[in-house]
């Protein structure tokens, strides 16, 4: 997982396709839609971590 798009891919998976228009607030519901795939035990830590970190990332890129 390298992109923002590789985390849209992995949340299409589970059925979530997420976009509201703004695009911070599309990452940071994209975060939250990642925690409850990891807390319900659907994703590796692995995969949750990087996607935590390449969201996180992004957000604070678009805030400067």
């Amino acid at each position: 997982m390298n992109t923002i798009y590789d985390v849209q891919q992995l949340l299409k998976k589970f059925g979530t396709i997420i976009y509201i228009g703004d695009r911070i607030a599309d990452l940071e519901l994209m975060e939250d839609e990642v925690k409850q795939l990891y807390q319900s035990g659907l994703i590796e830590t692995k995969v949750y971590q990087m996607a935590i970190l390449l969201l996180r990332q992004e957000i604070q890129s678009l805030k400067r």
